[in-house]
């Protein structure tokens, strides 16, 4: 056989190896596992800035009271003996009107933010004022020891004689309140890391995520009235700390951004 022919065997013999499925998923598992520890370091980078550690700040107060509407205060209308025998099923009715309030703000706020021409301070500052207010009624309508009261329930009094009425306005009023927060932190959110908006929630889930946890302990032994405190002074300074940020956005607008358009 001559040495042309040799060489062409050779070259019909030896084929390239063809990738088996088994190659394309360890190379797809492995870009995902990438892409997944470049976004864990984008996060680690985002938390140190001065926006995001400001923004920490309103982000935990939602996670505070997102335990106290979802968890703990439904469990104090539901041991306050003095509401009589409709007691438990005032607490489906507080969950029925919280969902109110966070549908209604979230439709309202949703829509007026598309041709707001003053910024979101005033819809956090709105919700700031709706929940103190709930906050002080809360104080004076339920026991400060609903929170820890056994099975049996409590028989003890606030400062003015429990309501119902005024039992199912503050969780109206807390659910309107945390649609006013949680709508401009992510619209805030959305228009200072609209390039790489991932990291920037998911700091923003990871911290609120911490908080709700930390409330869901401390509400075991904590009374009503420290609780409230704990998110009054938390919800201060969050909305202290997010009109900052938003004057600075408003400094981003004033260089050419659309703001409006978030």
């Amino acid at each position: 056989m001559s040495l042309e022919k040799k060489s062409l065997a050779m070259t019909r013999t030896w084929k390239p190896l063809s990738k088996t499925p088994g190659t394309f998923f360890f190379m797809s598992a492995q870009n995902n596992v990438t892409k997944a520890v470049d976004a864990f370091k984008k996060s680690l980078k985002l938390c140190v800035t001065k926006e995001m550690l400001l923004l920490s700040i309103t982000t935990a107060y939602t996670g505070l009271e997102l335990t106290f509407f979802s968890g703990v205060y439904g469990t104090c209308i539901g041991a306050v003996n003095k509401f009589g025998t409709e007691e438990k099923s005032l607490i489906g009715l507080s969950g029925i009107f919280i969902g109110i309030g966070e549908i209604l703000g979230g439709s309202l706020f949703g829509l007026l933010s598309k041709n707001n021409r003053f910024g979101r301070n005033p819809v956090v500052l709105l919700g700031a004022l709706v929940h103190f207010v709930a906050f002080y009624l809360i104080f004076l309508n339920m026991p400060g020891d609903a929170p820890i009261a056994p099975v049996e329930g409590t028989d003890s009094s606030a400062y003015i004689t429990p309501s119902k009425e005024v039992a199912i306005l503050c969780s109206f009023l807390l659910g309107l309140g945390d649609s006013c927060f949680n709508t401009q932190l992510l619209s805030i959110l959305g228009f200072l890391y609209s390039e790489d908006s991932a990291p920037a929630f998911a700091v923003f889930k990871f911290v609120q995520s911490i908080c709700a946890a930390v409330a869901f302990f401390y509400s075991n032994y904590l009374l009503l009235h420290w609780q409230l405190l704990v998110m009054v002074i938390f919800g201060f300074f969050g909305t202290i700390s997010f009109f900052t940020v938003e004057w600075d956005a408003a400094a981003i607008v004033a260089q050419g951004s659309d703001y409006r358009s978030i």
